[in-house]
C-alpha cells in the first residue's frame, strides 16, 4: 500500500518536533498542518488539539515526528522521537527526518498491530497558504466526467477542506509566548492594519443605515400608489424602472447583515459590490463628460434637427409607397387612405416635437444627473428615450400589423370554408362543416376582396415592420450592454487575474527528486480555473425585460402579423 504524506513547504526548515495534522484513512493519506516544537507538555498538546477539533470540527491529532538534524545535534533525538509514538498513540506513526542540506529526506512509518510495518511513502509538498485560501471547484461537465475523475475530485476536496477548516490553528500572534510553539505558514504572526480595522468597524453602522434607507425605498415601491394602472404599467414596462428595481435588490444583498454561509454566496456578494462600484464610477465619468463644455446644450440643439430629418424621411417613404413602389401596382383607394392616415400621424408627431423643443435641454439636464446612479441606469434611460422618440414608428407598425393580421386570419378562415371545414374554438381543432350556397357565395366575395387588398397592406406592413425591427435591434444592443455590466463577475475575473490560486480547478504534481531507497518527493501545484469557467460559475442573474423568442417563433410572428412586444407579455409562451 502507498501512503501519501502532504507536507507544508513552509515547515521544511522547522526545528524538530511532532507533526500535527489529519489522517484520511479512506485514501491512506496524512495531511500535515503544523509542527509542534520542543519543549512541550504532552497533556497541553492534547488539550490544545481537542480545543481546535471542537471549534473546527476537524479531527486533528499528532501523526508522527519531525527531525531536522541541521538544527538538532543530540544523538538520542531519534530514539526520543520514536518513543513519542507510545505517548501519542496513532497508527501508522510517521517519522520524517531531514539530514543536513541533503535533497533527499528519509520517511518511514511504524505500526504496532501490523505484520508489514514498512510501507511505500510518497512525500507531497504543498503551499499551505494557497491551499487554505483557495476554493476547489467541482468539474462543470459532471455528465461527461468519469467515476475515476469524480473520485479524485472528492479526495482533493477532502485535503482542501482539511486545510481550509483549520484556520484556528494558524491564528498565531508573533508576540505570543504560549506554552506551545508551532510552525506553519503564519508562524511570523498576523500583523493587522489599522486602516482595515477602522473600515471593518465603520462598515457595520454604514450597512445598518443603508439597510434602513433601502427598507424605506422598498416600502415605497411596494405601496399601493404604484399599483394603480398608469404607474404600475410604467413600472413594469420601462427598462429604467426595471433596472432600478434590479439594483435595489443588489443593494439589499450587499447591506444585509446576514453572513455568507458558503463560498458561492460570498463571491456573489463580492461580485455584486464590485459591479455596483464600477457601474457608478462609469456613470460619474459619463456625467462629468456630459456637463463639460455645454455638451448637453449641443445635444439638445442636435436632437430637434435629427427628429425633423427622420420625419422628413418617413414622409418621403410614404409618398413613395403612395405611388408605384418598385413598379408594383397597388390598390389606389386603399393606398391613398393608408398613406394619408400615416402622413397625418407624422404631422402630429412633428407638432409634438416642436412643442416640446423649449423644454428638451432642461429634460436632458435632469436626465444627465441620473448617470450618478450608474452607467446601466443611464443606458436604460437612453433606451426609453429612443422608445419615446420612435413612438410614431411603433404606432405605424401596430396599425400595419393589425390590418395585415386581420387579413391573414380572414383568408385562412375563408380557405377552410371552401374546403368544408371550420375552426372549433372549444376543442381547439378543425372540424368538418356543411355550408349552404349563400354562405359560399359571400365567402367567395370576401376572399376575393381580401386577397386583392393583401399586397397593398402587406407592403405597408413590411416597411414598418423593418423600421420597427431596426429600433428593436438598437434597443437590444443597449440592453445587451446593460446585461453584460449587470451579470459579469468582475471580482471573480480580477481574482483570477491577480490571485489565480484562489479559484482552483484542480492540482498538478511535479516530480522533485526520486532515488532508490528514498521516498518520492512531489510538489503539488494548483491549476487555476479558466476564465470561461469563472464567468460560467459566478455569473450574476439579470432581469432581462425583453422576451427571449427563438428565431422560429420570431419569423412566425412576423409572417402572421403578430405584434413583437418590446417587453415580456403577460401569459406569453416562450419557445
Amino acid at each position: 500500500m502507498v501512503l501519501k504524506v502532504f507536507f507544508p513547504s513552509c515547515c521544511s526548515s522547522a526545528e524538530s518536533g511532532i507533526l500535527v495534522g489529519r489522517w484520511l484513512s479512506e485514501q491512506s493519506s496524512a495531511v500535515i498542518l503544523a509542527v509542534v516544537h520542543f519543549p512541550f507538555i504532552p497533556f497541553q498538546v492534547k488539550q490544545y488539539l481537542s480545543e481546535v477539533q471542537r471549534v473546527t470540527k476537524v479531527s486533528v491529532s499528532v501523526l508522527g515526528s519531525w527531525s531536522n538534524s541541521k538544527q538538532e545535534k543530540e544523538e538520542n533525538l531519534s530514539k526520543f522521537l520514536e518513543d513519542l509514538g507510545t505517548i501519542f498513540s496513532h497508527e501508522p506513526w510517521i517519522q520524517i527526518s531531514k539530514e543536513g542540506d541533503s535533497k533527499f529526506w528519509s520517511c518511514s512509518t511504524f505500526q504496532k498491530h501490523s505484520n508489514n510495518p514498512k510501507e511505500e511513502v510518497i512525500l507531497v509538498y504543498y503551499d499551505q497558504r494557497k491551499v487554505m485560501l483557495s476554493h476547489l471547484h467541482p468539474p462543470l461537465d459532471t455528465a461527461t466526467s468519469t467515476d475515476q475523475e469524480t473520485d479524485d475530485a472528492s479526495k482533493l476536496s477532502a485535503i482542501f477542506h482539511t486545510v481550509a477548516k483549520s484556520k484556528m490553528l494558524f491564528m498565531t500572534d508573533r508576540y505570543n509566548d504560549g506554552p506551545i510553539k508551532l510552525t506553519h505558514w503564519q508562524s511570523d504572526g498576523a500583523e493587522a492594519s489599522i486602516i482595515v480595522e477602522l473600515m471593518k468597524q465603520a462598515s457595520v453602522p454604514a450597512c445598518m443605515l443603508l439597510a434602513f434607507l433601502l427598507s424605506l425605498v422598498s416600502g415605497i415601491c411596494r405601496s399601493r400608489v404604484l399599483k394603480f394602472w398608469p404607474l404600475s404599467f410604467l413600472w413594469r414596462k420601462l427598462s429604467t424602472c426595471e433596472q432600478l428595481g434590479h439594483r435595489l435588490q443588489h443593494l439589499q444583498v450587499i447591506s444585509s447583515n446576514k453572513k455568507a454561509q458558503t463560498q458561492t454566496q460570498l463571491m456573489r456578494k463580492a461580485n455584486i459590490f464590485v459591479s455596483l462600484l464600477i457601474d457608478v464610477a462609469l456613470g460619474i465619468l459619463l456625467m462629468s463628460w456630459l456637463y463639460r463644455k455645454n455638451r448637453i446644450g449641443h445635444l439638445a440643439d442636435t436632437l430637434i434637427p435629427v427628429a425633423d430629418h427622420v420625419a422628413e424621411e418617413l414622409q418621403d417613404l410614404l409618398q413613395w409607397l403612395m405611388g408605384a413602389p418598385a413598379g408594383l401596382k397597388m390598390n389606389r383607394a386603399l393606398d391613398q387612405v393608408l398613406g394619408r392616415f400615416f402622413l397625418y400621424h407624422i404631422h402630429l408627431w412633428i407638432s409634438y416635437i416642436h412643442l416640446m423643443s423649449p423644454f428638451i435641454e432642461m429634460i436632458l439636464w435632469y436626465v444627465g444627473l441620473s448617470a450618478c446612479l450608474g452607467l446601466t441606469v443611464a443606458l436604460c434611460i437612453l433606451s426609453d428615450i429612443i422608445a419615446l422618440l420612435t413612438f410614431h414608428i411603433y404606432c405605424f407598425y401596430v396599425y400595419g400589423a393589425r390590418l395585415y393580421c386581420l387579413k391573414i386570419y380572414g383568408l385562412s378562415s375563408l380557405w377552410r370554408l371552401f374546403r368544408g371545414k371550420k375552426w372549433n374554438v372549444l376543442r381547439q381543432r378543425v372540424d368538418s362543416c356543411s355550408y349552404d350556397l349563400d354562405q359560399l357565395f359571400i365567402g367567395t366575395l370576401l376572399f376575393t376582396i381580401l386577397l386583392f387588398l393583401l399586397p397593398t397592406t402587406a407592403l405597408y406592413y413590411l416597411v414598418f415592420a423593418l423600421l420597427r425591427l431596426l429600433v428593436v435591434i438598437v434597443q437590444g444592443l443597449i440592453h445587451l450592454l446593460v446585461d453584460l455590466i449587470d451579470s459579469l463577475p468582475l471580482y471573480s475575473i480580477l481574482l483570477r487575474l491577480c490571485r489565480s490560486y484562489r479559484l482552483a480547478a484542480g492540482v498538478k504534481f511535479r516530480v522533485l527528486e526520486q532515488q532508490d531507497g528514498k521516498p518520492l518527493r512531489l510538489l503539488m501545484q494548483i491549476n487555476p480555473l479558466s476564465y470561461g469557467s469563472v464567468v460560467e460559475t459566478y455569473r450574476l442573474p439579470t432581469y432581462s425585460c425583453y422576451p427571449k423568442d427563438s428565431w422560429t417563433s420570431l419569423c412566425k410572428k412576423l409572417f402572421l402579423g403578430e405584434l413583437i412586444y418590446p417587453w415580456k407579455h403577460k401569459g406569453e409562451k416562450q419557445d
